[in-house]
């Protein structure tokens, strides 16, 4: 069911993705995806897609230096259209068990505050809330809070 992008995949991931960074406050970017852009991460990182382009997710490095190498952010990103059928959550357990199977120790999530339904939802998987940082992301002309949330592997 869940299996790992490909090339060809690129351009359903960037479009989904650019929808999410274009129409709503769930990222702090304005920078949208390049098809380029996409296809260089599936080359370079893992990505994992649900069937009938419902959906990605992705993880990379949290921070730079080797005191960090254990530590990953993730991406999660489920169509509109798909959610609230459990496969969210599929999708993020294979995703936790990639990094840990890969020896990572920790995943970190960054959430904008304007998105409680991403906070409820990293909760129910386990996830603890561990900070709160007030206005340090602007978009839209809005000022957004960024909630850390993390899991041990």
């Amino acid at each position: 069911m869940i299996r790992p992008a490909t090339s060809q995949d690129a351009g359903w991931i960037a479009a989904l993705w650019n929808a999410m960074i274009s129409e709503t406050l769930h990222t702090f970017t304005t920078d949208l995806k390049s098809v380029a852009d996409v296809s260089e991460m599936i080359r370079t990182r893992p990505i994992l897609v649900l069937p009938e382009d419902a959906g990605f997710a992705t993880y990379g490095p949290f921070r730079s230096g080797p005191g960090y190498a254990a530590t990953v952010e993730h991406t999660i990103l489920i169509d509109p259209a798909a959610q609230g059928h459990g496969q969210g959550r599929v999708l993020m357990q294979t995703l936790m068990d990639h990094a840990r199977d890969a020896g990572h120790h920790v995943m970190v999530a960054g959430i904008s505050g304007a998105n409680p339904g991403a906070v409820a939802f990293h909760a129910a998987m386990g996830f603890d809330r561990v900070a709160q940082m007030p206005e340090v992301g602007r978009k839209h002309g809005q000022w957004l809070d960024l909630i850390l949330m993390q899991k041990l592997l």
